[in-house]
């Protein structure tokens, strides 16, 4: 019995030891993300701070890049100069792709931005029975070797959930892909599907 008392106790430690040091890595990889981040839009966001008279041109590598376009939108938002984003990547569909790889890209995720990303449809749900509309946008994407998802080919990202008034660069609460959850094992529809029941209406 107290041997047996031991070994649980030792198991517990274990577990114990083992989440915080999990804890604590994702949190110096989150930490060490933000960073890179603040750095990919440093130059824009110094051009706007001191005041500088910037054009559409200084703007569009950032909404070309999916990895910025969602910060470029919103340090251009914070000063009053949304108008010179580029007119091509002001749509819903550019800021839910900049929304999953964003999200794709944090450690406890994919850990990486896609090598590709296409977006496949719209997925439409009632999800009130009073014909209250939710909308998700369904994406694929993949990465290439050698990274360790690369095996699973084209994945399913979905972003959302959106309404008939939602901004371009509303944030969407239920960004989510299950890695793993490739287009020759399931549809568009049914992840769509699986996300807004398990993760939007459970929030």
């Amino acid at each position: 019995m107290k041997i047996s008392l031991i070994i649980l106790g030792l198991i517990i430690l274990a577990i114990i030891v083992f989440l915080g040091y999990r804890f604590l890595t994702v949190k110096k990889q989150n930490t060490k993300l933000n960073a890179e981040r603040f750095d990919r839009v440093k130059e824009l966001y110094n051009k706007l701070k001191s005041g500088q008279e910037i054009s559409e041109n200084d703007v569009l590598p950032f909404a070309k890049n999916v990895l910025t376009r969602q910060h470029a939108f919103q340090l251009l938002t914070d000063h009053n100069k949304t108008k010179l984003f580029p007119k091509e990547y002001h749509n819903l569909i550019s800021g839910a792709e900049s929304s999953l790889a964003n999200w794709l890209e944090f450690p406890t995720e994919l850990g990486a931005c896609p090598d590709e990303i296409e977006h496949i449809k719209r997925v439409t749900f009632d999800f009130d029975g009073q014909n209250n509309l939710v909308h998700y946008e369904v994406f694929k994407y993949r990465v290439y070797e050698p990274h360790w998802a690369a095996k699973e080919g084209w994945s399913l990202g979905v972003v959302g959930p959106y309404f008939d008034d939602s901004k371009p660069y509303d944030f969407p609460h239920s960004t989510f892909s299950r890695i793993g959850s490739t287009l020759d094992k399931i549809s568009p529809d049914e992840e769509a599907k699986w996300v807004h029941e398990n993760i939007s209406m459970r929030q």
